[in-house]
């Protein structure tokens, strides 16, 4: 791998940073204010120096400066008890761990009364085995963990859902170098790739895929299956050059923030969440996805069987899409007639009423349904 990625933060890693930075600001902000959580615990396991030498500040140096920002102007202010922000970065260079030491303490981006920090440098199979023993004894404490490995060898599926399945707990973010991963899967697979797509049990979608994006996708049902229906799995992909991508990971169990990753994914604007345009026809998106068919897969869906407004707000998310965007579809659909949307007593819903929401979700799930005539 070229030495300068280690020295500075290229274009793509700063757009991986944002997503990681925005998104934790989102989420600080909603568990803080949970009034049931007493700590969050922040993991960032291939954390690096923080401080680049072309000036670019890592994942441990946005986050810091996310989490002063969220105490000082939304926790701080509430009057419910505040939690603990707790930090531990690692890295299994120690002249890195040192850096970012010296980075913190010349910046000021740390105070105790916040949380504790941790600063190690282990190797990261130890530490994730140790996050999963630690996690099973988490109560009133969240935990969210960011995995930016320097390859991909040490990463393995079981690890994640390890993570994950600890009293569901914990939230993850896990960036691979897919442009390295897809270009290795055609010929001269290494064992470990070879592995890594065994555990996943998506050998023949690979082999079938015809672009790096239908590996990317391959991937992410992959994890999908592998962890079940009850979590949730997106991604994220960044293309620096024609054949150069690389693609962010999120798992979670909880509805609720897997849909604050994908408004934080749609809001930064990029590949994934670029190019929503809806008239009627099909939207599309950029790159090799010129086209996508979530207006033809969310009406298959809805002709399957009956369908609740809850049924909708959680399949759009597992499609990757935000609610706002079903809602025009739905419009649509009711305007030129081929939609029914139906109340329990049977009557008719008012005209634009889809209750397409969390709140409905958690509340209300049948509050309507839906046939497609």
């Amino acid at each position: 791998m070229n030495q300068n990625v280690k020295t500075h933060l290229h274009s793509h890693s700063e757009a991986k940073v944002q997503l990681f930075g925005e998104y934790l600001q989102k989420y600080l902000s909603i568990i803080s204010n949970d009034g049931y959580t007493k700590n969050i615990n922040l993991y960032d396991l291939f954390c690096s120096q923080g401080i680049y030498e072309d000036g670019g500040e890592g994942s441990p140096i946005v986050a810091l400066k996310k989490i002063k920002k969220t105490y000082f102007s939304i926790i701080k202010n509430s009057s419910r008890q505040l939690p603990k922000i707790n930090c531990h970065f690692n890295d299994i260079d120690s002249s890195k761990i040192e850096k970012l030491k010296d980075s913190i303490k010349n910046k000021s981006l740390h105070y105790n009364y916040i949380g504790n920090l941790k600063l190690t440098s282990n190797d990261y199979l130890d530490e994730v085995d140790k996050l999963s023993e630690h996690f099973k004894g988490l109560k009133n404490e969240k935990a969210f963990v960011f995995i930016d490995p320097y390859g991909y060898k040490e990463v393995q599926a079981k690890q994640i859902k390890n993570l994950l399945d600890c009293n569901k707990k914990s939230e993850i973010l896990l960036w691979l170098p897919i442009q390295f991963m897809y270009r290795f899967s055609d010929s001269g697979t290494p064992d470990v790739l070879k592995n890594f797509i065994k555990e996943l049990n998506i050998t023949e979608k690979v082999k079938s895929g015809e672009n790096v994006w239908d590996f990317i996708k391959a991937l992410k049902n992959g994890f999908q299956k592998y962890l079940g229906d009850s979590y949730f799995v997106d991604n994220f992909s960044l293309r620096k050059e024609e054949n150069t991508v690389f693609c962010l990971y999120f798992f979670t169990s909880h509805i609720r923030g897997f849909e604050k990753m994908l408004e934080t994914k749609w809001e930064i604007d990029t590949e994934q969440g670029r190019g929503w345009e809806y008239s009627g026809n099909t939207p599309t998106l950029f790159f090799e996805q010129k086209t996508n068919d979530f207006e033809e897969t969310l009406k298959t869906f809805l002709s399957e069987s009956k369908k609740f407004n809850g049924d909708v707000y959680e399949f759009t998310l597992r499609q990757g899409y935000l609610t706002t965007h079903t809602n025009q579809i739905l419009r649509n659909w009711q305007n030129i007639g081929i939609l029914d949307v139906t109340l329990p007593n049977g009557g008719k819903a008012r005209k634009g009423a889809f209750y397409n929401n969390y709140n409905n979700y958690r509340d209300n799930n049948k509050r309507v349904s839906f046939k497609i005539k």
